[in-house]
């Protein structure tokens, strides 16, 4: 997905770079023994870890230093410069790290360290004997993952019902089906990488029943198996439009690879495409299709798209965005039926469509955690550790509502960064870690040539600032709700994402300090 070999620039930090070009907590670009190196300063320390993020190859000079990590400026995955290790999703991998020296006001890159070893997990009364994880998405892949990095050494077993590995979803409605990503980027690991951490992963697996008490599943083949600690991370599914025709070989939803893969062959050939559902799922596919020179009509019963996620002008700039594209928009109805070759609105209006694409939102996939008797409420409720209501149990990714501690109700956040981080989390509580799932949601969209970033979570808010142009394709907008900032959303503007995202953490971490005083 990156360039494996992008051109060296900057220093040669072998030959030494004075301390002075390094700023204080500042980064500096260059390169060591004939790969592309970032140092990076914090405090006295200085650092030298590698230049591009995972899987991407997005330039770590261009993130944020925050205390003794590194911050991806394209997907805010974050990095500890002591040890390269991925701290948060949705990196891949850790970054390389080399040996410094510093000496007459100098600092000299050495030798390559080796790879960081796994954590030691110590054998204790509570570690679990055996874990399994049940969805094969970026939360299920996170944990089981994480396990391994972590030092658990007990078996790890993930059930996928997908055919498919583990896969980057996000792509499946921009570069693939665009038709600029090939088929083989879409896969997060290959086979033999599960195989060499002994993760048992098992495709086209089904759960049909949790037994909580005995810490047993029963599997659609009927086999069993017994677990330890067990995590959930079934995720989400499309919402089905209970109209007639939606269920015609030309109608597609988009969730899984074989989902993409199927809708990328069928718009091989298709001239005129109806979307149905005007959020951000519905428009990365029409910016997709219409990349393959393909009529697109997009229909949704908002009248201004995006409006309740990014406010009337943000929306507004997106439907121009889009209609200068030669996107049609349809907007306050919805399809009523659809026929072979035509889909019929509400409103009477029929267009034609060889292609129809669904995008109407997604539902959590709750119905083996209602099974098992654990609580539910528009998600599985968890608690501050991903813990569910059955011991042992736990959640993770688009189906937990976990309570949030900046806006002090239960959230329950869709997108695939969130649930990465979701898997990570859990992973270290399962093996008793207690750590508190608190991390800023996070997440972007890529439409034709305008990308925009949103760190935070902002379900109601009365303000929306915006600074710059949004037609100038550079801009933050800022949502608040009673004064009080709740997320950010930046049009090329990555660095102030990154200071965004750390800003409403240290909000949140002062308020759950306050809190603590007043109990």
């Amino acid at each position: 997905m990156s360039d494996e070999n992008p051109p060296l620039e900057g220093p040669d930090f072998g030959a030494g770079v004075a301390l002075a070009d390094i700023a204080g907590n500042g980064m500096l670009l260059g390169h060591a023994q004939g790969e592309a190196v970032l140092l990076a300063r914090h405090g006295s320390e200085i650092f030298a870890v590698g230049a591009t993020c995972t899987p991407y190859g997005a330039p770590l000079c261009d993130g944020l230093l925050v205390g003794d990590t590194v911050r991806c400026p394209w997907h805010h995955a974050a990095f500890s410069l002591r040890t390269g290790e991925v701290l948060r999703a949705p990196a891949l991998g850790p970054i390389a790290c080399w040996r410094v020296e510093q000496r007459g006001g100098k600092a000299y890159v050495t030798s390559k360290q080796a790879d960081a070893p796994a954590r030691a997990v110590a054998a204790t009364p509570g570690q679990p004997e055996s874990i399994v994880i049940i969805g094969g998405g970026t939360a299920g892949e996170a944990a089981a993952i994480t396990l391994r990095r972590e030092g658990y050494r007990g078996p790890v077993t993930l059930l996928s019902a997908d055919a498919a590995l583990p896969c980057d979803r996000p792509n499946l409605s921009k570069n693939f089906l665009a038709g600029t990503a090939p088929a083989e980027w879409l896969a997060l690991r290959s086979p033999e990488f599960f195989a060499e951490h002994h993760i048992e992963l098992r495709l086209n697996t089904r759960v049909a029943r949790i037994d909580t008490a005995k810490r047993q599943l029963q599997l659609a083949d009927g086999s069993m198996l017994t677990y330890g600690a067990l995590l959930l991370a079934t995720g989400a599914e499309p919402v089905r439009l209970p109209i007639p025709g939606a269920d015609l070989p030309h109608v597609h939803y988009l969730r899984t690879q074989a989902d993409g893969e199927a809708l990328a062959r069928h718009a091989q050939d298709a001239r005129r495409v109806v979307v149905i559902g005007a959020s951000f799922i519905g428009l990365e596919v029409a910016a997709s299709l219409r990349s393959r020179n393909v009529q697109v009509h997009v229909v949704g019963l908002e009248t201004c798209p995006m409006e309740k996620i990014l406010g009337t002008q943000a929306g507004n700039f997106i439907r121009r965005l889009h209609e200068q594209h030669d996107v049609a928009f349809h907007l306050g109805t919805s399809a009523s039926h659809i026929a072979a070759h035509e889909v019929t609105l509400q409103n009477g209006e029929r267009l034609p469509a060889d292609l129809v694409v669904i995008g109407v939102g997604v539902r959590p996939a709750t119905a083996l955690a209602e099974q098992a008797g654990l609580a539910v409420e528009r998600g599985v409720l968890v608690d501050e550790y991903l813990q569910t209501s059955a011991a042992g149990v736990f959640a993770a990714g688009d189906i937990a509502s976990w309570p949030d501690r900046q806006g002090g109700e239960r959230i329950r956040v869709e997108h695939w960064v969130v649930a990465g981080r979701q898997g990570q989390t859990a992973a270290r509580n399962m093996l008793g870690r207690r750590e508190r799932y608190d991390a800023v949601p996070f997440f972007w969209t890529e439409q034709y040539d305008f990308a925009l970033a949103y760190v935070g979570h902002a379900k109601d808010w009365d303000q929306v600032d915006i600074d710059g142009s949004l037609d100038a394709r550079d801009c933050t907008l800022t949502y608040r709700r009673g004064g009080r900032k709740l997320a950010v959303a930046v049009v090329h503007r990555d660095l102030e994402g990154l200071r965004a995202e750390v800003e409403l953490e240290r909000a949140r971490d002062a308020d759950a300090g306050a809190a603590r005083t007043v109990s």
